[in-house]
């Protein structure tokens, strides 16, 4: 039995995802997600919230208003790395909800990262994971969208980030406190100093 209905979680969620249309897996594959969460969480450390509501509400809910807010600045095939992506937030559930976005995880710690290819696994996506760090990473590898959150040593992430965007294409990052550099902004529903900044990278003169 699923630790939250499907019901339940649409209900949660509502506030996150707003008026944007969903894949009809959605619930079901976020269901099936937050099981292999629990279950992994209870041996290795993923993610110190362990309460499902509380999971639900802050791991899935502000990675899909993170999805809301791309879905109409990205092309429907448009490449996107999470980096950094810890327990696969935000980069999965956006592949859940944009399914034809090329998304890669980037997880540089290998219990993290084996967890990444098992939920991949479990829920059937062709999702890349990248086990390693991004500075590894080809040089030549870029992205329409690189996402950011919670990441260790953020401004060195973010100088890394940068260099992996195509010209016009997008950074995004989930934060506390606001950034007066960013393109736009966005509060996250729920919290009280959680915020979604979105910045474009210069296109090429």
């Amino acid at each position: 039995m699923p630790a939250l209905p499907t019901s339940r979680l649409e209900s949660l969620l509502a506030p996150y995802l707003g008026s944007h249309p969903t894949p009809a897996p959605l619930y079901e594959q976020l269901a099936a997600y937050l099981d292999l969460l629990l279950q992994w969480n209870a041996r290795t450390n993923l993610t110190a919230i362990r309460e499902p509501e509380a999971i639900v509400r802050r791991h899935f809910g502000e990675s899909l208003f993170a999805g809301t807010h791309l879905a109409s600045r990205l092309a429907p095939h448009a490449a996107l790395l999470d980096f950094g992506s810890g327990a696969g937030f935000p980069g999965l559930p956006i592949q859940l909800l944009l399914p034809h976005l090329r998304v890669t995880l980037a997880e540089s710690q290998n219990k993290k990262a084996a967890f990444l290819r098992e939920a991949v696994r479990t829920l059937g996506l062709s999702t890349e994971v990248f086990a390693a760090r991004v500075e590894t990473m080809a040089a030549s590898r870029r992205f329409d969208a690189v996402t950011l959150r919670a990441v260790d040593r953020m401004p060195e992430a973010l100088d890394a980030a940068r260099g992996r965007i195509v010209p016009g294409g997008w950074l995004a990052v989930l934060t506390t406190g606001r950034d007066s550099a960013a393109t736009e902004e966005f509060a996250i529903p729920a919290t009280e100093n959680g915020y979604l900044t979105l910045t474009q990278h210069p296109e090429i003169a």
